[in-house]
């Protein structure tokens, strides 16, 4: 008898809990939301000012507002790195891919673009590497601080 009655109470704790869960995670789903649109958006802002920024495609509106699209292109950033949680396994994924992607980036403006330089690409692949470093720099700097500052538990 008492162990049925403790059954009953725990299968409704468990209906309760269920219909609480949905709930949750469309709030977690949400909080994510924000960070991966921006991200999405930087990173195709980053292509469009690359590709259209150099000699390939070039248009002249896009390279007199240049300076202002890579300033977007940071406040973007930084709103990635600050919508990154640090707890859990998305900042050291983040941290690893970002860092990779700024090294990748650098090292590729500089060693690529000398050798597309015969065919036309070198100034669109140093302006597109350029963008995406202005996107990924803040969010990774950002990111890791977070991430030290959780370590340290101040």
């Amino acid at each position: 008898m008492l162990k049925n009655i403790i059954l009953d109470i725990v299968v409704q704790k468990i209906y309760i809990f269920e219909s609480f869960l949905p709930n949750i995670m469309t709030i977690k789903s949400q909080e994510n939301s924000f960070g991966a649109w921006a991200f999405l958006i930087g990173v195709i802002l980053a292509v469009v000012i690359g590709v259209s920024a150099s000699s390939l495609l070039s248009l002249d509106s896009v390279r007199a507002y240049s300076a202002q699209i890579y300033a977007i292109l940071v406040v973007i950033g930084i709103i990635v790195g600050f919508s990154i949680k640090v707890s859990g396994r998305d900042a050291q994924s983040f941290l690893i891919a970002g860092t990779i992607l700024v090294i990748v980036s650098s090292f590729g403006k500089d060693s690529v673009t000398g050798s597309l330089i015969g065919i036309g690409l070198g100034d669109t692949v140093t302006s597109t590497f350029s963008a995406l470093l202005a996107l990924f720099v803040p969010a990774t700097i950002i990111v890791a601080m977070k991430t030290v500052f959780s370590l340290t538990e101040i």
